[in-house]
């Protein structure tokens, strides 16, 4: 029986899967130095000085079973990696383990364990310690339809991008393929107006007034009383605009301009009710390193 304080010391120090520290300790003896030392030896305590790497590459993906959808992204520190095929492994077995458990929390979901009883948070570990990089499961959401609803999904060829959308009805298969292409290629922020962040709506107002007042064409209206309204139609011309570029539904649709994208879904009999987007490493601040600046830092510390 494995000593549970010891255990911990050791998973804390070097950041080792369970499985990977119990070996360690019964290999050592339950001596906590040589148990490091065996384990960075194997090359398992690289997680601990990875532990605060920032992860920019990976993989997004979809997986549909029955009336469950996932859309997930898990993380690694390189292009290189992210086609590993244990890393490819790995990003399979969570997809599954996720559309099996259901479970929407993921605090919850990293302590659940694969068919071999190790934890998903544990799986990572193990593999950032033998490949050398950080891995994480970023990222993911659940949906849920009905019978008379359908899934529709896109994920391009190098895995970087996925779209997954619920449209009520059960429309051609192709027409949901076309949309989901034509979110992952145009990017829109948002499915519709209605879900549109206020705050974010606000500050592009904010910026659209900003910007009037350094045309001498809107400063002259906006000294005119008579001109309020004019000035009050403009502004929401533009917002319309706005909108009609960042929601899905009313972007123009790729494979035909003459209609909207709402206007195409809603001919072949459906209505979008949800989109989500994902692409690989989006929002976070990806690290520039200055390489001379790197070696000589390097240099002063000999």
């Amino acid at each position: 029986m494995a000593n549970i304080e010891l255990l911990k010391k050791l998973r804390d120090l070097t950041q080792a899967g369970m499985s990977d520290a119990l070996k360690a300790l019964k290999e050592s003896n339950d001596d906590l130095e040589l148990s490091v030392q065996w384990l960075r030896e194997k090359g398992i305590a690289k997680a601990a000085k990875k532990a605060n790497a920032i992860a920019t590459e990976g993989i997004a993906q979809v997986y549909i079973k029955d009336n469950l959808a996932v859309i997930f992204e898990v993380n690694c520190e390189t292009d290189f990696v992210s086609t590993n095929s244990e890393f490819v492994s790995l990003t399979e077995e969570i997809g599954e383990l996720l559309i099996e458990s259901g479970e929407y929390n993921i605090e919850n979901f990293v302590k659940l364990k694969f068919s071999n009883g190790e934890t998903v948070e544990d799986a990572c570990k193990s593999l950032t310690g033998k490949i050398g990089e950080k891995i994480a499961l970023r990222r993911y959401e659940i949906f849920s339809k009905n019978d008379e609803q359908m899934f529709s999904f896109y994920q391009h060829s190098n895995k970087k991008i996925a779209v997954l959308l619920v449209i009520d009805k059960q429309i051609d298969s192709i027409v949901g393929k076309d949309i989901a292409m034509h979110a992952a290629a145009m990017s829109p922020k948002y499915l519709n107006e209605n879900n549109v962040e206020k705050e974010w709506l606000e500050n592009e107002v904010k910026i659209i007034k900003e910007q009037m007042t350094t045309d001498p064409k809107f400063v002259a209206m906006m000294n005119d009383s008579k001109a309020s309204l004019r000035i009050e139609g403009i502004i929401k011309g533009k917002v319309n605009k706005l909108l009609s570029e960042v929601t899905l539904e009313a972007q123009v649709f790729v494979k035909d301009s003459s209609k909207t994208v709402k206007q195409h879904v809603n001919q072949n009999g459906g209505n979008l009710l949800t989109y989500v987007r994902y692409q690989v490493g989006e929002g976070i601040e990806k690290k520039v390193v200055d390489f001379a600046e790197e070696v000589a830092s390097q240099m002063n510390n000999i």
